[in-house]
């Protein structure tokens, strides 16, 4: 079975950036999914953040409708929910939360369209006639390889985003921190509640200070850290502050987190919370694809050592498709976080990091 993976589409973004809206990019994945028996989206396919539900199926419908095209009725398209889409699962979870106890989420779990909620039908009414199932957290592609979006990995991760602080404060002061032999429902406990939160505002239209948030933090990272450039006094003033608030966060027993906002600092931050969520979930699989970070990889040049998992297994990450220029610097397509990459899963074979994007022109 051939089997693409693609993560971190994210649309409805209200800043434009998801590229999969635009119907010659769409074309372009509509091609390399023609031949594929199954198409793994990884998380976040969704900007549920940026609007209401009730406004996701208008500008995401033409991109099931495509893949539906594309893979036809021997098809099979398996739709993971994220972090930003945590929507498509939230109102399933909380159904099974009122009649029996928390434990039930197990490391794959697939769930019909019509059960996860009147979004993730709609969806697969779009992508008719392919077969689509939501899976959650995360699901079996082969004996050998777990898909798993990633979000989980927010606990442990050394970079300092709101997600991180928000679950760092939620497991000193409300909730446990997930220990070795966690299962997905502590992960669900500290952050379902934020997620909830997040939902709670957009439904109302109040989406303005998450999106601004979100930019605005971006833009701090680029800044500091420095990507080479001349740094500016405005920076150093930056840079020295944002070292105290580091060094305060990690006092109160928020972190740890790490002030080292360079590419590679980044890269570092989020594999270690990759390699500490998966520990904690005894997931041993050869081969583990993740999303979440936007930075596709292993590349050539990377340090495989980074990449490997307690259990001796191989992270591999999708990547995304939001164009976001404050992370390529003047790399453009050669920067891991050059949008329009994917994996490819076949029979025995390792997966295969794909580039399906050559230009954004």
């Amino acid at each position: 079975m051939r089997t693409l993976v693609i993560s971190d589409l994210h649309i409805g973004a209200s800043n434009g950036n998801d590229l999969l809206r635009r119907p010659e990019l769409r074309e372009r994945l509509e091609e390399a999914v023609r031949g594929i028996d199954r198409l793994v989206v990884n998380g976040d396919a969704l900007e549920l953040r940026d609007g209401p539900h009730r406004d996701a199926v208008e500008v995401a419908g033409p991109f099931f409708e495509a893949m539906g095209r594309a893979l036809g009725s021997d098809g099979e398209l398996l739709l993971a929910a994220g972090n930003h889409d945590h929507g498509l699962v939230a109102g399933w979870i909380d159904g099974r939360l009122l009649i029996e106890p928390s434990g039930f989420l197990e490391l794959e779990q697939r769930i019909e369209p019509r059960d996860a909620g009147p979004l993730a039908a709609a969806l697969a009414e779009c992508a008719a006639p392919t077969r689509v199932q939501v899976v959650y957290p995360g699901v079996w592609l082969r004996d050998d390889v777990y898909a798993i979006h990633g979000h989980y990995s927010d606990l442990h991760a050394t970079v300092p985003t709101f997600e991180r602080l928000a679950a760092g404060a939620m497991a000193r002061w409300a909730v446990a921190l997930p220990g070795e032999g966690a299962t997905p429902d502590d992960y669900e406990a500290v952050l379902s509640p934020l997620y909830a939160w997040m939902h709670a505002l957009t439904q109302r239209g109040e989406h303005a200070m998450i999106s601004a948030g979100t930019g605005a933090s971006s833009r701090a990272w680029v800044e500091l850290g420095g990507q080479g450039r001349r740094m500016r006094p405005r920076t150093a003033v930056l840079r020295a502050g944002f070292a105290a608030a580091i060094a305060a966060i990690n006092k109160l027993g928020l972190g740890p987190v790490d002030g080292d906002l360079s590419g590679a600092g980044l890269r570092r931050g989020y594999l270690h919370g990759v390699t500490e969520m998966l520990s904690r979930l005894g997931v041993r699989a050869p081969y583990v694809i993740c999303g979440h970070t936007h930075r596709s990889g292993p590349w050539p040049g990377d340090d495989l050592a980074e990449w490997t998992t307690r259990a001796g297994g191989r992270v591999h990450n999708t990547g995304s498709w939001v164009h976001q220029r404050h992370f390529l610097g003047d790399r453009g397509q050669q920067s891991p976080y050059w949008p329009g990459t994917a994996i490819l899963i076949e029979d025995e074979e390792p997966p295969r990091l794909l580039r399906l994007l050559e230009s954004l022109a």
